[in-house]
């Protein structure tokens, strides 16, 4: 049952729809309360069972939670008909709210939809062309958490205008305009009341299969892979319970930023983590060069590590003799490779290969004793395999592989690499990747990120890494193949939603292609979807930043900005540090976040002259609050944040920051468009040619 309809013509409509936020509240207030007095001392059998009980009990009551300054709902449709109704009949049209979650009153009518629900998709897919049996949309307008205006579009009636309501007429939505704009203090939030048509699209996509995003910047690429995470966890609730979902990014200052999307939207079960997070075999205190963590990152060192590791495999020119009591059994060498052969050849796991070796041979001594007339059964085919003479072999013939030590020795013994790089790696590229002194133990190593990638390469190559049912990659273009290899393990029989943009690819590995990507990550089948509509960045600074995209990502298709609002936008040479300074004080008067992003080797001048001048600033990371607005962002950490206003000092410091040019000019993209209202450029140096 709907939410029943009003009257066609109200006295006031804005104050019946702030009656329904304040019913709705209140239901939503009784719904957490029945949660919070539940009693389940008569149903727990035991602690086990209360504890479990306990926690979920716990996690809905935050799921209920009615945070002030987030809307209830944001939306409303009335249908021409009831969905599911034969529209011969004349069925009455029913109105329903569109909010984040879920609200129902005393007698279980709904007050408010789930925006993930079936019958709110034509809120963010009807339109003129296709009303989808709608008759009017209404957006609401909000100031902290109080309705203050609305929005009406008919959609039915080809003789109404395209908007009208307490909001004012235009051709585009202004409140959908004011929501993208709204300042921004602490971190990000969620998008749910403004997912456009082609978003949607995206978000609401199956299950079954993986989906890859090229986004420009400010096309909402990362919040389309969270929102589709959360329309996920609804629609297929039980099944992620069980195999669960993995939300991946760049940094931890980046999953800080990120974090309270899915709360916001009731989703409090997602793990969140780094492809570093993931690979954690080992401790990393040691970087690579540019050149050897190429070629570390190079998907045939999959190839090499494999050779390594089934190179420990031998085959005995004995015979393994088992004694059972006063008998002895023998199974003879060339039985025993026929063995070790067949399971080679089956192409498992090395470590299942193992565990499968000792009942094959005690399977061959019971087929020698059921001929000698006894008639063992599979206890004794245990106790045959676990003999120490079947034990000595499987040892000898195949033995246990430590991940960790055997990537050491491969990079620590030249002769070993050369043994199985050979046709693989070049002799130059063997050397860039071995340790200049070799090292004792694992424990000595100074491990960089991308030995842990090898490492957890191997670990897989002996025991099968467990699959989660989804994960979202978003900042995917940064990774080398053997990462995407890393995390194609995490979702073997699972599902994955894949976020990037090419053109801001800032490592020496960056993805060339979507579809080379896709191959090593496993997912060859995944459709490749492309966002182009900017809605956070302004038309005057996407235009400014998109000179860059010839030279670093030639052929891809710019981000047109559907913002009204150009921004504000300035190029501003400076003679030192305090004018830096004072362009942050004057962005810091207007509402909202400010950033200023400089290359990494001018961060500590620039802390100190913010410090000189009293002005507190925050690192990327930490929570910007309404007394402290401005972050200092090192270059190399603004990519996947957004602030309201940015100062960008000395761009050319930034592509010089880089080991290539090439890479410099993305980072450099990367930092122009962290803007969402205004971008002072600051230089003294003059600006890249490539921004003429």
């Amino acid at each position: 049952m709907s939410t029943p309809s009003l009257p066609a013509h109200d006295d006031d409509p804005l104050a019946r729809e702030r009656g329904h936020l304040t019913s709705s509240r209140a239901a939503l207030r009784a719904m957490r309360e029945d949660v919070e007095a539940l009693d389940i001392s008569d149903v727990t059998a035991n602690w086990v069972n209360a504890q479990i009980l306990e926690r979920q009990i716990g996690e809905r009551v935050k799921a209920l939670a009615d945070l002030s300054d987030t809307p209830l709902f944001f939306g409303r449709l009335d249908y021409l008909h009831a969905p599911g109704a034969d529209r011969a009949e004349g069925a009455e049209g029913e109105r329903f709210y569109i909010g984040r979650r879920h609200v129902h009153d005393g007698d279980g009518d709904p007050m408010v939809i789930d925006w993930r629900a079936p019958v709110s998709q034509p809120f963010y897919r009807a339109s003129k062309k296709d009303p989808m049996d709608v008759g009017l949309r209404r957006r609401f307008g909000y100031t902290g958490g109080d309705l203050t205006a609305y929005e009406d579009e008919h959609l039915s009636d080809p003789a109404a205008g395209a908007l009208s309501g307490s909001a004012g007429g235009a051709r585009t939505s202004k409140l959908l305009q004011q929501e993208i704009e709204r300042p921004r203090v602490g971190p990000m939030r969620d998008i749910v009341a403004t997912i456009q048509p082609e978003q949607d699209e995206i978000v609401r996509s199956g299950l079954g299969g993986t989906v890859c995003v090229q986004g420009g910047p400010g096309t909402g690429k990362t919040a389309v892979g969270l929102h589709r995470v959360a329309y996920l966890l609804y629609a297929h609730r039980e099944r992620l319970a069980r195999t669960g979902t993995l939300v991946i990014g760049p940094n931890r200052s980046f999953l800080h930023y990120i974090e309270q999307v899915l709360p916001a939207l009731g989703e409090l079960t997602v793990r969140q983590g780094t492809v570093d997070d993931l690979v954690a075999h080992v401790e990393v205190r040691g970087a690579d060069d540019a050149a050897a963590a190429v070629v570390k990152g190079d998907a045939r060192m999959a190839e090499v590590l494999r050779r390594a590791v089934y190179s420990h495999v031998t085959m005995s020119a004995e015979p393994i003799v088992v004694v059972r009591g006063s008998r002895r059994w023998r199974v003879p060498a060339y039985e025993l490779e026929q063995m070790v052969r067949e399971l080679l050849d089956r192409d498992i796991r090395y470590g299942a290969a193992r565990e499968a070796l000792p009942q094959r041979i005690a399977h061959a001594v019971l087929v020698q004793m059921e001929r000698s007339g006894e008639a063992p059964d599979d206890r004794v085919q245990d106790a045959v395999a676990r003999n120490s003479a079947v034990k000595a072999a499987v040892k000898a013939v195949w033995p246990a592989v430590d991940p960790a030590k055997l990537v050491l020795r491969l990079l620590s013994d030249a002769e070993f690499l050369a043994t199985h790089a050979q046709g693989v790696l070049s002799e130059d590229e063997q050397k860039t990747i071995l340790w200049a002194r070799p090292v004792r133990s694992v424990k000595a190593a100074r491990w960089s990120a991308a030995d842990a990638v090898l490492i957890d390469e191997t670990a897989d190559l002996v025991e099968r890494t467990h699959s989660l049912g989804h994960v979202v990659l978003d900042e995917a273009q940064d990774l080398s193949p053997m990462q995407y290899r890393a995390v194609g393990r995490r979702c073997t029989t699972g599902s994955a939603t894949v976020l990037g943009d090419l053109a801001q690819g800032t490592t020496p590995w960056a993805t060339r292609s979507w579809e080379e990507a896709l191959g090593h990550l496993g997912k060859t089948d995944a459709v490749i979807e492309e966002l182009t509509a900017g809605f956070r960045v302004p038309t005057d600074v996407i235009t400014y930043a998109s000179r860059l995209l010839p030279h670093i990502a030639p052929g891809l298709t710019p981000v047109a900005s559907v913002r009204e609002n150009p921004g504000f936008f300035d190029l501003r040479p400076v003679g030192g540090d305090a004018e830096v300074v004072a362009a942050c004080e004057e962005l810091l008067r207007n509402e909202g976040s400010t950033g200023l992003i400089a290359a990494d080797a001018r961060i500590p001048a620039l802390a100190e002259a913010l410090t000189v001048a009293g002005l507190a600033h925050l690192s990327p990371g930490e929570e910007t609050t309404a007394e402290t607005r401005l972050t200092l962002v090192p270059a190399s950490l603004a990519k996947g944040l957004e602030y309201d206003y940015v100062v960008l000092d000395e761009p050319r410091a930034v592509v010089d920051g880089e080991p290539d040019e090439r890479t410099g000019l993305r980072r450099l993209y990367v930092a122009l468009t962290r803007a969402v209202s205004g971008l002072i450029v600051t230089h003294t140096a003059p600006l890249p040619t490539q921004l003429d």
